[in-house]
């Protein structure tokens, strides 16, 4: 996609339309953070999320009990899946402390779960929760924007690769630097059930809230921010994302933006929440 100059941007799309405001506030923020910081950055990935388990714990993500709801094929596979000896697999990639799949686990779905991160402290915190089961979840150490980050953890008892019929990517792709992005959906698609397996994906989306608050200094590329506790994230749009997808050998079954709101009942705050969600499979050749 061809990069325009800044008077000839379009800010806003269908799911958030800026004010005057924000887009003066965007328009001004130009000053990338130096390059030799966003090294250490990088260098430092794994200990700033592991320094953000040690300070937070399970207390920082809620359980995501929409999940559900919003990708009802979690629902559909199992119910069409005859094969009683046959447990359907599910990855949930960048587990963090389980908030994915501990409503999974209690409604009861017939999955074998597999779980990993790149932050060893996370999974810590994962195998202490009472919910955890090791016959039920298995969960391992792996940094998926590595050459085989994923597939090299693990072989079945026939000795071949698993394949997986879900794999779910929620609010993790954004945590990832924009250059090692592809490496990671090529993982994923390498793992995916050939036949019928989807990966199921949710981040932030492009002038969401949390995009707009960051103060002048926080800019590391286009779209792509620090937080004061040195991790970051990423906004997606649609045609980055559909980019990532057709280099990955994905297709798109659906690609959106979701809107919600957030309430903040103490300060008497509502806020514009862009999220972008999307299911995906392997492309037939």
């Amino acid at each position: 996609m061809e990069k325009m100059a800044d008077n000839e941007r379009i800010f806003g799309h269908n799911a958030r339309q800026l004010t005057d405001e924000e887009i003066d506030k965007l328009k001004s923020d130009t000053e990338l953070i130096s390059e030799f910081r966003q090294k250490k950055l990088e260098k430092e990935c794994r200990k700033n999320w592991d320094l953000f388990y040690k300070r937070n714990e399970d207390r920082f993500f809620r359980d995501r009990n929409w999940t559900i709801r919003e990708f009802q094929e979690l629902l559909e596979l199992n119910e069409t899946n005859n094969d009683d000896q046959q447990k359907l697999r599910l990855l949930e990639v960048g587990c963090g402390v389980g908030n994915f799949i501990w409503p999974l686990l209690e409604s009861g779905l017939p999955f074998e779960f597999y779980a990993c991160d790149f932050s060893q402290r996370a999974l810590d915190i994962f195998r202490k929760n009472e919910q955890f089961d090791p016959k039920r979840c298995h969960i391992f150490q792996a940094d998926i924007t590595e050459p085989n980050g994923i597939l090299s953890n693990f072989k079945s008892d026939d000795d071949e690769t698993l394949k997986f019929d879900f794999v779910a990517l929620i609010f993790v792709l954004s945590s990832i630097h924009p250059d090692k992005m592809p490496q990671a959906m090529k993982n994923i698609s390498d793992i995916l059930d050939p036949d019928h397996g989807m990966l199921i994906f949710r981040d932030y989306g492009l002038y969401d809230y949390s995009m707009i608050r960051y103060s002048n200094g926080h800019k590391l590329s286009e779209n792509f921010y620090v937080r004061q506790d040195g991790t970051r994230t990423y906004y997606f749009s649609i045609d980055v994302m559909r980019k990532l997808a057709a280099e990955s050998n994905l297709e798109i079954i659906q690609l959106d933006y979701v809107q919600r709101e957030t309430r903040n009942i103490k300060e008497n705050l509502c806020v514009p929440r862009i999220f972008l969600q999307g299911k995906f499979r392997k492309r037939q050749t």
